[in-house]
């Protein structure tokens, strides 16, 4: 394996993503809905439920629901909304 193999596998890697327009480093090699949350609303209650939308340069837009995670990616931009439960 190449250094630069070795380097993209690193999970101390630092990547530099934008949260709600704000940049934020976080360290991967990916990130989870509650990660996103935790950046968007750092001292947000726990019982609010937030929608997370996400674009990457090299893999396709998608959204993260609880639980899950996603690949993290330098440019990756992350948009958090607090919904509304009916």
């Amino acid at each position: 394996m190449s250094e630069k193999d070795n380097k993209q596998h690193d999970p101390n890697r630092p990547f530099h993503i934008i949260v709600n327009a704000r940049p934020n480093e976080v360290f991967g090699p990916t990130i989870t809905y509650a990660e996103v949350i935790n950046l968007a609303f750092p001292n947000s209650a726990k019982d609010i439920l937030y929608s997370v939308h996400y674009v990457a340069p090299k893999q396709p837009d998608g959204t993260l629901a609880e639980g899950q995670s996603v690949k993290l990616e330098n440019g990756m931009k992350f948009d958090v909304t607090p919904t509304n439960r009916s």
